[in-house]
């Protein structure tokens, strides 16, 4: 009887010692895959990106000159929704370069392909990405903008991994965002810098003349 429940003792203590195991590998788990708080990724009206003056306020043709978008360039308009920053980048960068537009909203994809007919630009191409991965073609891009995008990423480290891919030698990403926590469409400066450092890349620029329209930062990241 004795050596009964010695033997049901040891098999219990196995089996509390694997639980404790598997209970701090969830933990673990857990908490290393704990996402920092983020916005809804927009799918509404997308015509409230066409006001008047945005290129104005947001001085585009100076945002394109500091990302080195020239005729000929190859470049990619990341959370692209309306196509906006599209249209304006097919036009720069002319018929010897090309713009791939990519949302992970079938709505915005299927959107911007009309638009590009009805403004018969031929050098675009779009792109269904998804949360996690934009699903760029690899060495495609020399430039890439998100506007008013980056605060909705939910795993920005692995996303901006990903997009090194796609990155020609040299490529330059800008980020245009503006202070906030997160869910209220804004995420730090100094988020935005730490996260894309853990992703593997470095800060060339930061510039605050956005700010007339509505955003309050324009930060230029390179692979490190």
């Amino acid at each position: 009887m004795m050596k009964l429940s010695l033997r049901r003792l040891r098999v219990g203590n196995v089996v509390l010692g694997l639980l404790m195991v598997v209970s701090l590998a969830s933990a673990q788990t857990t908490a290393g895959t704990q996402q920092r708080p983020t916005s809804t990724p927009y799918s509404g009206d997308l015509s409230i990106f066409e006001y008047p003056d945005r290129d104005k306020k947001l001085q585009i043709d100076r945002v394109m000159d500091l990302l080195g978008i020239t005729t000929g360039k190859n470049v990619a308009d990341i959370g692209a929704g309306s196509g906006w920053f599209t249209v304006r980048a097919a036009r720069r960068v002319g018929p010897t370069g090309a713009v791939l537009a990519e949302d992970i909203n079938p709505a915005a994809i299927e959107y911007i392909g009309k638009r590009l007919v009805k403004e018969n630009l031929s050098n675009v191409r779009t792109v269904l990405g998804s949360p996690e991965n934009p699903r760029l073609p690899a060495g495609s891009v020399d430039a890439v903008l998100m506007l008013k995008v980056y605060h909705e990423i939910a795993q920005p480290v692995p996303t901006m991994k990903v997009l090194q891919r796609a990155l020609r030698p040299g490529a330059k990403v800008g980020i245009i965002d503006r202070n906030g926590d997160g869910p209220n469409h804004g995420l730090k400066h100094d988020v935005v810098v730490k996260e894309m450092g853990e992703a593997g890349y470095k800060l060339v620029g930061t510039y605050d003349f956005t700010k007339a329209d509505g955003q309050d930062y324009f930060l230029i990241f390179q692979v490190q």
